[in-house]
């Protein structure tokens, strides 16, 4: 009875452990981490690398990383980052952050959103509008290169939009007669429509080494098909205590 007991007693202590809220890492520059990183392009194949990821700096708002290819003789290429692993970049303008895993403290159940619509991002769009819903789904194991690990999961479902924008397409044919060959020009207006697709992201974030030990990023074309699918899984790491 006593052992039974016990046993509870401890599987309560271990579920309330990982029930509670994980808060934002203590980053400190040097913390490193090597990670594989695998890029599928639809039916175009994928190619497949390992990346080494340095924090060069710590700032008030965010940090400074540094990602260099393994065994590649080019520089490492910086960035700065939220020091929630948020990324940002110019719309509109304005930087906004364009992808947000982690909104700290971590608790299972928590949710957040991340929208965002650009103007003429392209020569073939008006508009381009991405909204992800994010949610913490609860702990989970994970085995990556690394090791195995109890991560807190987070899962975003979303779904991007885009407005074509407005063109004229134009076209010519050669019509022979009597009086020798003539050139019709014609013209079309394409009028703008709107079209969209799914996009699905994954997270495994492990308190103890401070970021996701794995994540997939899927993308959806209008139709339903994968076009592509970015994965990342940890090989080793190096952080401070």
């Amino acid at each position: 009875m006593y052992a039974r007991l016990l046993g509870a007693a401890l599987g309560l202590c271990c579920f309330s452990a990982y029930a509670q809220s994980v808060e934002a890492p203590d980053l400190k520059a040097g913390d490193s981490w090597v990670v594989a990183d695998t890029i599928e392009q639809g039916t175009q194949g994928w190619v497949h690398k390992n990346q080494d990821i340095t924090v060069e700096r710590i700032q008030s708002d965010g940090m400074l990383i540094a990602t260099k290819e393994e065994g590649s003789n080019q520089p490492p290429i910086e960035r700065i980052t939220g020091l929630d692993w948020s990324r940002s970049r110019d719309i509109n303008g304005k930087q906004e952050v364009v992808n947000r895993p982690f909104n700290f403290p971590l608790k299972p159940g928590k949710k957040w959103t991340v929208e965002y619509t650009e103007l003429n991002p392209n020569q073939r769009h008006s508009s381009e509008t991405l909204h992800c819903d994010y949610v913490v789904t609860g702990w989970e194991d994970v085995q990556v290169a690394a090791g195995s690990f109890k991560a807190i999961k987070v899962e975003c479902d979303g779904q991007w939009t885009a407005v074509m924008a407005p063109a004229v397409a134009a076209g010519s044919r050669a019509l022979v007669n009597a009086n020798g060959v003539t050139t019709v020009t014609q013209t079309q207006r394409v009028t703008p429509r709107t079209f969209s697709g799914r996009l699905y992201d994954a997270f495994w974030y492990v308190p103890s080494q401070k970021r996701f030990v794995k994540s997939v990023e899927e993308y959806y074309s209008s139709n339903g098909v994968r076009s592509q699918r970015f994965s990342e899984e940890l090989v080793s790491s190096k952080v401070a205590n």
